[in-house]
């Protein structure tokens, strides 16, 4: 059977090139004799792939070296508690923009820990715009200000960062990592679940500047404090050993095929104005989010007729276009458009929707 082309929010399509050289090294890693599936997380081999994972991610990303990369597990839900566990430790407060459903969870589960603060929400118009933010709402003495910065399900993206002063800000970055440049100077924390960009489910990543490490609650259970896992280079425990192997492979594609982060950005933006200029003109397809700001990787899209949406997502599957159903809280369909994703894949998506428009308009 070919290929499909996949545009699934996540876990999501992986670079074939990878993809290729992983089953070349599958039963025998570098002569090693083994799966990297298999070996010692404590051996000289795999501590040569954890480094150089991260050493690839810090040249990628530019990540100064006052910031600890630490590779987890948990996903961003174990974010959204880490988070607070570990900054919510002065004031006792923080902001959130509430931007779609992940940065709400985030803002629910802070509310365990302290004084979790709304200072803007999009919720009134279904999350399809980032809000305008005023600084005057700001928590002048929060202990940290959170933001989503690409929203997977509604397709919105930051592109102006808010001016939080001396708070520091926490920045969800699972849907966006790496598909363009961020200075991650203006964070004092980042993190992201790498099942859409980076590699398969069950890594998380956490960028965390080192003055921000070490002042966990009394209570915050030893796998939740970032010290733990700084102290011990992130092998306080058994990482997850393939998924980073995997990462490293990524890396790999996008600095030495793409060229870096720059050229990713420009190869993402080509793809996703394919697509956008086709759902501006198209009479029977609409885009969901103010043009402003759309996201770079996750484009909804509907027709305005729930028969007609699940028609095109069925007639797509069987065309070898498949996960394009939207999300429930949305509906209609949505093409996650990741950095793995071919430039061809898109054009030949939007010619198939073409030619569905022609047959039911």
């Amino acid at each position: 059977m070919a290929r499909v082309y996949n545009f699934s929010a996540g876990p999501s399509t992986l670079p074939e090139e990878v993809l290729k050289k992983a089953a070349a090294e599958m039963l025998d890693y570098k002569g090693c004799g083994m799966s990297v599936m298999e070996m010692s997380h404590r051996s000289a081999i795999f501590e040569e792939i954890i480094n150089g994972a991260e050493s690839l991610l810090r040249e990628l990303m530019g990540i100064p070296d006052n910031y600890k990369v630490l590779l987890l597990q948990g996903g961003a839900w174990s974010q959204f508690a880490m988070v607070p566990l570990n900054l919510m430790n002065g004031s006792g407060k923080a902001d959130f923009v509430l931007t779609g459903q992940w940065a709400v969870k985030a803002y629910q589960e802070a509310q365990k820990y302290g004084q979790a603060n709304a200072v803007a929400s999009s919720k009134d118009k279904t999350f399809s715009y980032i809000p305008k933010l005023d600084p005057d709402t700001f928590t002048k003495d929060a202990d940290y200000f959170h933001i989503c910065v690409n929203n997977t399900i509604y397709g919105t993206k930051f592109n102006t960062l808010p001016e939080t002063g001396n708070v520091t800000l926490v920045g969800d970055i699972s849907s966006c990592i790496l598909s363009e440049p961020l200075d991650v100077t203006k964070f004092g924390l980042l993190f992201a679940g790498a099942q859409k960009n980076l590699a398969p489910a069950g890594l998380t990543i956490v960028i965390v500047r080192e003055d921000l490490i070490g002042n966990a609650r009394d209570i915050t259970p030893t796998m939740f404090d970032y010290k733990t896992h700084a102290d011990n280079g992130s092998m306080f425990n058994t990482p997850p050993c393939y998924t980073i192997y995997m990462c490293k492979l990524v890396l790999e594609w996008i600095k030495n095929t793409i060229g870096g982060v720059e050229k990713m950005k420009e190869y993402n933006e080509a793809k996703a104005k394919i697509l956008y200029d086709y759902l501006d003109s198209s009479a029977l397809f609409k885009g969901t989010v103010v043009p402003e700001d759309r996201s770079l990787m996750n484009v909804p899209f509907v027709t305005g007729d729930a028969d007609k949406d699940a028609a095109f997502v069925k007639a797509a599957a069987s065309a070898g276009f498949v996960n394009l159903k939207g999300h429930r809280s949305v509906g209609g369909m949505r093409a996650s458009i990741y950095n793995a994703m071919p430039i061809e894949g898109v054009q030949a998506l939007v010619d198939f929707m073409k030619d569905f428009e022609a047959k039911n308009v």
